[in-house]
């Protein structure tokens, strides 16, 4: 219903951020029904799939990925640009971070001291997207939830690091978008 509505009042896509029951029913629905780009963050069904989002691994990442990539969908946001050592530049900021999968990834990060493992794999997630000529949307983990942390190092680190991603992405003929600016 959300969807018919949305696109009767002139939506030029749809994001499906769904996290409820037979997720991949709700979106098969979605697909089925849309007239209109349908988009995903892929995160979201992954760390439904485990009891601690610290049980998550790169596999069961890209699987979703392909999954969903599989089903049709048209464009995922995939929070690749999120790095450990931008975890420091967060601490002093009124809202924290306010973009669920930016603090699901962090949560790994902390958890395991590692790198985001969709930075990691990163040709990995690009090989996949191309192959189903999927658009990846760099989701903007950082992005200020209040004035007093807009334009902070946190965002601007990752920003820099969305820039490299998108260059990458350029370069393996994947379309790319980012979010935010």
């Amino acid at each position: 219903d959300k969807l018919l509505l949305a696109v009767k009042y002139g939506a030029d896509t749809v994001m499906d951020l769904s996290t409820g029951a037979d997720l991949d029913k709700t979106r098969e629905a979605i697909l089925g029904e849309s007239t209109v780009p349908i988009g995903t963050v892929p995160i979201y069904q992954s760390s439904l799939e485990v009891e601690q989002v610290a049980d998550l691994t790169a596999d069961r990442l890209l699987a979703t990925i392909e999954h969903q990539a599989r089903q049709g969908v048209d464009y995922m946001t995939i929070h690749a640009g999120i790095l450990l050592e931008h975890l420091p530049l967060v601490y002093g900021r009124v809202t924290g971070i306010v973009s669920r999968g930016g603090s699901l990834l962090a949560v790994w990060m902390m958890t395991h001291r590692r790198q985001n493992p969709l930075y990691e794999r990163y040709d990995d997630l690009l090989d996949i997207l191309r192959q189903y000529d999927v658009t990846i949307s760099l989701g903007d983990s950082l992005r200020p939830g209040s004035i007093h942390d807009a334009s902070d190092r946190a965002q601007f680190a990752e920003l820099a690091t969305l820039g490299e991603l998108t260059r990458r992405a350029w370069e393996r003929d994947v379309q790319v978008m980012v979010e935010g600016p």
